[in-house]
């Protein structure tokens, strides 16, 4: 049957940080994604209420690579109270031409961690406005870390506010992360104060209620919008939508069901059949981006399992070329 590599969440971390070389590996599948050369079929999702729980599947082939990756990602958000990480998971990729098992990328969702992060950045790269020298992080998890230091990569960012539920962990990581990206970074009292000064706005959480409200956005601001990636989740007050030009989707058809997009629809303020130009769109240059300093944008990212084939096939070569993983005979 020939072998398969495993390749374990050490060989992952050192192959593929969360660099300037991550970001462009997710844009650049954005840009096929727009290109019509990707296929990918809707998330499969499942929920587990009782843990306050979730699994999703995502796959895509992407013409041109020799592989597709398949991703099983669980998040189960109770976990932090058992010492235990809110995400897990793995990948496994197959041959595009065989589809033979190749590998198996035992990276307990560090690679999505790596990919989300990314499309952040991709996102602020071209929709936030060059000079955005300040940030707001709605949420202190792993995600919320991970988006600032993808935002330092692609911004100038000289400061920072995080605010979370949670005051002592939103204090713990403002520290953290003032010390490993040398700016000030503090933790705000309340939401609206961490917004107020802020050019981008990324909202981390796995939140049901809105945590931004619509007032707060004041002109030239740019929002992310990450953590609604199931039916039930909403960080977003609908009427920040209605405030956004343009609002960008990663993926319109998931957005609608999956994303803020969804509570607009709901809420009466968006026609469900208004069309959306997708990120992947903007940075082809097909449609246009920010259309001026004054703008307020938005970018609606559930997640693609388009990012999952272009991480994990570049995760796979890095580690190859590194000599790195363990092959096992099937």
């Amino acid at each position: 049957m020939g072998a398969v590599t495993i390749l374990t969440e050490a060989d992952l971390r050192k192959a593929v940080p969360l660099d300037l070389d991550a970001v462009d590996c997710v844009e650049r599948a954005f840009v096929a994604l727009s290109g019509g050369s990707v296929v990918m079929p809707p998330i499969l999702s499942m929920a587990i209420e009782q843990a306050h729980g979730e699994v999703d599947v995502k796959t895509a082939y992407m013409t041109g690579l020799d592989s597709f990756a398949i991703k099983i990602s669980p998040g189960f958000f109770d976990n932090p109270k058992l010492g235990l990480p809110s995400t897990s998971g793995l990948m496994v990729l197959f041959s595009a031409t065989t589809g033979m098992v190749e590998a198996l990328l035992l990276d307990n969702g560090y690679l999505t961690d790596v990919r989300t992060a990314a499309a952040g950045a991709v996102a602020a790269r071209h929709l936030s406005r060059p000079d955005a020298a300040t940030a707001c992080i709605l949420g202190a998890g792993t995600q919320g870390r991970l988006q600032l230091k993808a935002l330092h990569l692609v911004r100038p960012l000289t400061r920072a506010t995080i605010w979370a539920r949670d005051a002592a962990r939103a204090e713990a990581v403002a520290d953290q992360m003032s010390a490993e990206l040398g700016i000030a970074v503090t933790a705000a009292p309340d939401a609206a104060t961490a917004v107020a000064d802020a050019d981008i706005i990324v909202t981390t959480t796995p939140a049901k209620t809105p945590i931004l409200k619509a007032e707060w956005l004041r002109p030239g601001q740019h929002v992310t919008a990450m953590g609604s990636d199931q039916p039930d989740k909403n960080e977003l007050d609908p009427a920040c939508l209605t405030r956004a030009d343009p609002y960008v989707p990663d993926r319109l058809s998931q957005t609608r069901e999956l994303g803020e997009l969804r509570l607009a629809i709901a809420a009466g303020l968006i026609d469900p059949e208004t069309h959306f130009a997708e990120l992947g769109d903007i940075i082809a240059g097909k449609a246009p981006g920010r259309l001026s300093n004054a703008a307020i944008t938005l970018a609606d990212l559930t997640g693609t399992g388009v990012q999952d084939t272009a991480i994990a096939t570049m995760a796979r070569d890095r580690a190859r070329m590194a000599g790195a993983g363990t092959d096992f005979e099937t």
